[in-house]
């Protein structure tokens, strides 16, 4: 992409992500690596790519985000809602595009320079510097990443705004859950998934320089597209784009757990979609809780006297060697009077953060469509390397 216009159109962004809050100062650094590694490209395409996801995504972040503020609750104890995004939510969604832009730029510089080296009027296939039909998965990739993480976003953003109460999707009875569950899906979420992937893929078929009739035959041309193919290009991405959000669900609802505030039954969401801490309790009957038990029984023969006794009660309490009243006990528990916890899991494994999931989500997604794409052309999947390492 020509400097004159990758230069201030990423100004422009990092002013507008600060002015509206949007990311936060470190969010707004990476979104400016980020911008770097896509604006080298010669192509137009990647660049673009990622300045309609960033104003869609924060577009549909805002919408009703005062309602969405009262549907689930912060990790801090305020209302819910979408804040700024850190550095580490946009490296999540953008990181795989990156890593495949610069690959694929790597790929056209060198095709520029084998062409260079030529005769006038050869044309390897391997050398296109257009969109050729039959190859460039790269490309495939950078446009599933973003086509994915897209219809994730508006699903997430938009699909809480539902009248109907989401169903979790790895749940076998499709059972209701809160608003906000990690793997809850509704109709209305699932539509808005939709349409987040078709703004990606609409933008990416008007930027992409499909090879034609006019390219065919010249030097750096390629193999030119039917419309029959654009067609099928275009509707596989955009279904492709769908999926994604899909799996997002179902490895949210898997991979994830979800907090869920006793008090109000609202979902509690941790700031830059990091994990909420819930403090474990052990079972009074189990093997760690009589075990804890006997080393503070052990203590007190010992003569430790009255802290043995508290650290006991304690013990009895929370099922810990602690004393749960201590400033320095980290792991003090927020419950109510009665010691009932008044956060607790309602669905999901705490494997992963929401980050996490959604890096995993984009990077499954852009891999398989480009598996897709090798299956469907007859492409090598080791094409995606540099002509060193592949070989």
């Amino acid at each position: 992409m020509k400097p004159i216009i990758a230069v201030p159109a990423t100004l422009l962004l990092c002013y507008r992500a600060y002015s509206r809050n949007s990311l936060t100062p470190t969010g707004i650094f990476a979104a400016a690596l980020t911008a770097v590694a896509h604006a080298v490209h010669p192509w137009n395409l990647p660049f673009a790519l990622l300045v309609v996801f960033f104003l869609a995504a924060t577009r549909a972040t805002h919408v009703k985000e005062n309602v969405k503020a009262t549907l689930t609750l912060h990790s801090k104890g305020s209302s819910g809602g979408e804040g700024p995004r850190t550095h580490v939510q946009v490296l999540a969604n953008s990181l795989t595009a990156s890593v495949l832009s610069l690959l694929h730029a790597y790929q056209m510089h060198a095709r520029q320079r084998e062409l260079l080296a030529s005769p006038l009027g050869s044309n390897p296939a391997s050398s296109s510097l257009c969109f050729s039909w039959g190859g460039d998965l790269l490309v495939v990739g950078i446009i599933a990443n973003y086509a994915a993480v897209a219809a994730d976003t508006f699903s997430s953003e938009l699909g809480i705004l539902s009248k109907d109460q989401p169903r979790l999707i790895t749940s076998p009875t499709l059972r209701k859950v809160p608003r906000g569950t990690n793997g809850g899906v509704t109709l209305f979420g699932l539509g808005a998934g939709l349409l987040g992937s078709i703004i990606i893929v609409t933008a990416a078929a008007v930027m992409l320089p499909f090879c034609n009739g006019q390219t065919a035959g010249k030097l750096g041309g390629g193999l030119p597209w039917s419309n029959d193919e654009r067609r099928t290009l275009i509707l596989g991405l955009t279904a492709w784009g769908f999926m994604g959000s899909v799996l997002d669900s179902i490895l949210g609802g898997l991979l994830q757990a979800t907090v869920k505030d006793v008090r109000t039954g609202k979902v509690v969401e941790g700031e830059g979609g990091t994990r909420v801490l819930v403090a474990a309790r052990s079972k009074p009957h189990s093997a760690e809780h009589f075990s804890t038990r006997a080393d503070v029984k052990a203590a007190l023969l010992h003569g430790e006297g009255h802290d043995a006794v508290e650290k006991l009660d304690s013990a009895v309490d929370e099922g810990e060697g602690v004393d749960k009243y201590d400033a320095r006990n980290k792991n003090r528990r927020s419950s109510f009077g009665d010691e009932k916890p008044s956060r607790v899991v309602e669905n999901g494994r705490d494997l992963l953060d929401n980050n996490q999931v959604n890096f995993l989500m984009a990077f499954t997604m852009s891999i398989g469509a480009m598996a897709v794409g090798s299956w469907y052309w007859g492409v090598p999947l080791s094409s995606v390397l540099p002509a060193g390492i592949a070989s």
